[in-house]
């Protein structure tokens, strides 16, 4: 089994700051990829930003040159970085990672959500 938990959500103003944070603990043999995706009242989820175990990334439209994911492989943890933050990012953000298990199976792991709120 495994747990993704999250932190780092909140309350902040337009053009303000948040890093979220998301720990994979349990059975992982490796993990591809991890991803950030974000679901806002009314509409789909959608993905944020991704990277591989490689460090290699690539964002939504909406967030490019605003936002930026990181992990530590070792920690099997991932970051998002939210500068420039924007009324329209307020959303409850999940993390997802594409994790190896040590009997080699593939399977999506979600976390349980932080919520990010941007207002004044």
């Amino acid at each position: 089994q495994v747990q993704l938990v999250e932190s780092g959500g909140g309350l902040v103003q337009p053009g303000g700051s948040l890093r979220l944070s998301c720990a994979a603990s349990g059975s992982i043999f490796s993990i591809p990829a991890m991803e950030w995706h974000r679901q806002a009242p009314g509409k789909q989820r959608e993905l944020v930003a991704a990277i591989t175990s490689g460090g290699r990334s690539n964002y939504a439209d909406s967030v490019k040159g605003r936002f930026t994911i990181s992990r530590d492989n070792a920690k099997n943890t991932v970051y998002l970085q939210m500068n420039s933050l924007k009324p329209e990012d307020t959303a409850v953000y999940y993390c997802n990672a594409k994790v190896i298990t040590f009997n080699w199976n593939s399977i999506d792991y979600w976390g349980q959500g932080t919520q990010v709120t941007v207002s004044s």
